[in-house]
């Protein structure tokens, strides 16, 4: 009996070590070694300055920015800092995503200057499940395109051709939808033309 209790535990001491230590240690070396940008969170540096990660979503404001999906984990950047993923959790019955969603809609509309009833996309009034989903989809991107190039005094072709350069084909060709990643979308419109307060 003895005998058999310390054979269960040197194996379960050679899993730990093996599971735990060896296994991880060796697909961080791989991962470093064969793409250190995606192993190290895809992190978006302009002038040698850290301003995101292609992962993420984070929170644009103004109307000279494209607005990301609403999140309801705060974009991950909570109180301490740390960030999260969370859903709202509100079911297709809530009151309170009823409200949410209208008064998302409602944002979207006086923004852009649109009749009470215009139709918006269901991803800019709708939070993501992580809330930390940095696409939207083309359709929200171009839903957006008066409202940023009158704030910053573009022709919308211009904005519109930045849209299109920065739509990426569902992945592999078959894999999801075609989306926009609203970080790299906005830091391309910083570079490309002037920018107004407001």
């Amino acid at each position: 009996m003895i005998r058999l209790i310390i054979q269960a535990i040197r194996q379960k001491l050679v899993w730990i070590v093996v599971c735990g230590v060896v296994y991880p240690v060796a697909m961080t070396a791989v991962a470093q070694l064969a793409f250190p940008d995606k192993a190290n969170g895809s992190l978006v540096r302009r002038d040698g300055k850290l301003v995101g990660s292609e992962l993420l979503a984070q929170p644009f404001t103004g109307e000279r920015y494209f607005w990301p999906r609403p999140s309801a984990a705060t974009y991950g950047t909570g109180p301490s800092g740390i960030a999260g993923s969370s859903g709202s959790n509100f079911g297709p019955t809530s009151a309170q995503l009823q409200t949410n969603v209208r008064s998302n809609a409602k944002a979207l509309r006086d923004a852009s200057k649109l009749p009470a009833n215009a139709p918006v996309p269901a991803d800019l009034v709708y939070a993501s499940a992580s809330g930390l989903d940095p696409h939207i989809s083309p359709e929200a991107a171009l839903f957006q395109v008066s409202r940023v190039a009158a704030a910053r005094g573009m022709p919308e072709e211009k904005v519109r051709a930045l849209v299109e350069q920065h739509t990426e084909p569902p992945q592999w060709g078959f894999l999801g939808e075609a989306r926009v990643n609203v970080l790299l979308l906005n830091l391309a419109l910083d570079e490309a033309g002037p920018k107004k307060t407001g």
